[in-house]
């Protein structure tokens, strides 16, 4: 209906592939997909919304990509992007959709990708400069999938939603079975939107970064807005990264939340939409109103940008974050958190109250899985060393108490259970989790199923707990293709060198694994507390990739890459080693780009780490 285009195809099959590289391939009438598709425990109601959202965008392909392909891969966003825009759209406007609320997971797992993506040193353009293969290979990345789907989401805002898809439909019949180019596309959206998108385009498509939006606000005495603007700025780019910071036009809206008193929640009450543009943009529509107890930048997501909140809203969203009433601006606040967070604006101790405080509240499964890896990202590599293991322990004190206290049988106690044993850690909370695998134990409404045990089992062979005995007996229950992929996963998390040395060998010293086991051993190799044990394998990371890089293919050679960097051992040294490499090893530009963002990574930290240990010496 919306692109006016029958569906091309004589054919429409879904294959479930084992060991599939990727999440899933459009293939013109015969889609492959991945088989941890194919659920066989119980899954949050997020899984299955990631999977409608996988389906959709290979189904959105083959329109975008199949009917109408790029004539070069420097177009490559042509397909995802529009791809990755339309799974959501389709989520959100189905009749009948189970997921209406897909927006707030877009803002909250894509675009929170794409902000990663663009503060490395590798961001670029959202149209590429691709000159070979080899960099088409790494630019399947967080900015041409989920930037380039949130710049079409604010061109849909700028141009209109009916004059955004007239132009998709004049663009599919004029090109049909043909090859194009973006102008081919922006042409369309400019007869049917009569927009001058020259310079949109030049802004948004052609160079890399980000901005950010910050609130300037004046009130008087009684609390009324005598003065409102909004600040752009751009910050410089990573080191490293080509072009020059950019101001862009922007299409956003600025939401006024305030308490109910009734009912205890954040409520929208005045709501305000824009062209933000250039350093600073006066919003006199605002000014002689009342000041709300909370101004969101950006709300309802409209547009691609870092949002930040004034001193007051921030003051109010610290103790009620998990009150808006709505899904979207809860996901927005804490995806600002997040990156303040990332950016060592907000300290990981902070952060990690922050979440304690709201994230109870949190009705959205999908954030609420969000905010238990960020916690632990934030705890393993953020935080202050000094105070890493007593924040663990808190964390992990919460994570019980919530599974404890969750409905039995809810999405969120599976949740929980599986946060909880990620970082289980005293001699009573890894006993819970042998009993729960005994049965001796239960917690009330949880099936402690296949691919929980599996969780279980590897926290416990991670700890010490567990060893070749009791991994090889669970094997025994579960003689799968996955079991086999989450039996290496414990063999490789046993904290022994024994253990390090077998897994190294496996996934280094031979090439006979297949890609799926591989990645699972790489998974269980590197674990946050065994930084010790692991240390010795950085000098020996250096000193292979640059062969494991020419003599595998590139699915198995970037998997080591990246997963094998010594990015948890968080400090200058491993700088220094990875610049001493990158100087010596000469490396070709996508195995340069692959190591230089993993020592992005480390760099952040350090910063992180800074910035949580001043508050503490404060």
């Amino acid at each position: 209906e919306k692109f006016d285009y029958a569906y091309p195809f004589e054919k429409y099959d879904q294959l479930f592939v084992p060991e599939f590289n990727a999440g899933a391939m459009e293939n013109a009438g015969a889609v492959t997909i991945r088989d941890q598709y194919v659920f066989r425990s119980k899954v949050t109601d997020a899984a299955y919304e990631v999977r409608a959202a996988t389906i959709l965008h290979e189904l959105a392909h083959m329109w975008f990509g199949d009917l109408v392909t790029m004539e070069w891969w420097n177009d490559l966003w042509l397909n995802e992007s529009f791809a990755t825009f339309a799974e959501a759209a389709c989520q959100a406007d189905a009749p009948g959709s189970k997921w209406p609320h897909s927006w707030t997971t877009f803002a909250n797992q894509m675009k929170t990708w794409a902000y990663r993506q663009d503060q490395l040193p590798s961001t670029h353009p959202i149209m590429a400069d691709i000159r070979d293969l080899d960099d088409v290979l790494v630019n399947f990345d967080g900015i041409t999938y989920a930037k380039g789907a949130s710049v079409l989401k604010q061109l849909v805002a700028y141009v209109g939603e009916d004059e955004f898809f007239r132009g998709v439909q004049a663009y599919f019949k004029r090109h049909a079975y043909g090859n194009t180019r973006l102008s081919d596309l922006l042409g369309a959206l400019e007869e049917t939107s009569g927009r001058d998108l020259k310079t949109w385009s030049k802004k948004w498509l052609e160079t890399a970064g980000i901005n950010v939006l910050r609130p300037e606000i004046e009130t008087d005495d009684a609390g009324v807005i005598t003065s409102f603007a909004v600040r752009q700025e751009a910050p410089a780019l990573p080191a490293g990264a080509k072009g020059e910071p950019t101001l862009r036009p922007h299409r956003i809206a600025i939401g006024f939340y305030d308490l109910d008193e009734a009912t205890g929640k954040l409520v929208r009450g005045d709501r305000v939409e824009l062209d933000v543009d250039g350093e600073l943009t006066a919003v006199p529509q605002l000014v002689g109103k009342r000041r709300p107890a909370v101004v969101l930048l950006n709300d309802d997501d409209l547009s691609y940008a870092k949002v930040r909140l004034d001193e007051q809203s921030l003051a109010v969203v610290t103790g009620h974050l998990g009150d808006f009433e709505s899904s979207l601006p809860r996901a927005l606040c804490w995806a600002s958190a997040w990156d303040m967070t990332r950016d060592g604006e907000l300290p990981a101790r902070d952060y990690l109250s922050l979440v304690l405080s709201g994230v109870g509240k949190e009705s959205d499964i999908g954030v609420v899985q969000s905010l238990h890896r960020q916690v632990k990202l934030a705890l393993d590599l953020y935080a202050d060393p000094a105070a890493r293991e007593a924040l663990l322990a808190r964390w992990t004190d919460a994570t019980l108490a919530h599974l404890r206290s969750a409905v039995p049988g809810s999405d969120h106690q599976l949740a929980w259970a599986r946060a909880f044993a990620a970082t289980a850690r005293t001699p009573e909370q890894l006993d819970l989790l042998e009993a729960l695998l005994a049965g001796t134990q239960t917690v009330e409404g949880l099936a402690v199923d296949t691919e929980l045990r599996w969780t279980f089992v590897q926290r416990l062979a991670a700890v010490g707990r567990f060893d070749e005995a009791e991994i090889a007996a669970e094997y025994e229950r579960d003689r799968t293709a996955a079991g086999e992929r989450h039996a290496a996963t414990a063999r490789a998390a046993r904290p022994t060198e024994e253990a390090k040395a077998e897994a190294w060998a496996s996934v280094v010293e031979s090439d006979k694994l297949p890609n799926a086991v591989q990645e699972a051993v790489i998974a269980g190799f590197v674990q946050t507390d065994q930084r010790e044990l692991l240390a010795p394998y950085t000098d020996k990371y250096f000193e292979v990739l640059a062969d494991v890089w020419a003599s595998r293919s590139h699915e198995m050679a970037q998997q080591i890459a990246v997963g094998l960097y010594p990015g948890i051992q968080v400090s200058g040294e491993i700088l220094d080693k990875t610049d001493a490499w990158l100087a010596s090893a000469e490396p070709g530009a996508a195995l340069r780009r692959l190591v230089s963002e993993s020592r992005a990574g480390v760099e952040r930290a350090l910063r992180a780490q800074a910035a949580d240990a001043a508050v503490a010496s404060a």
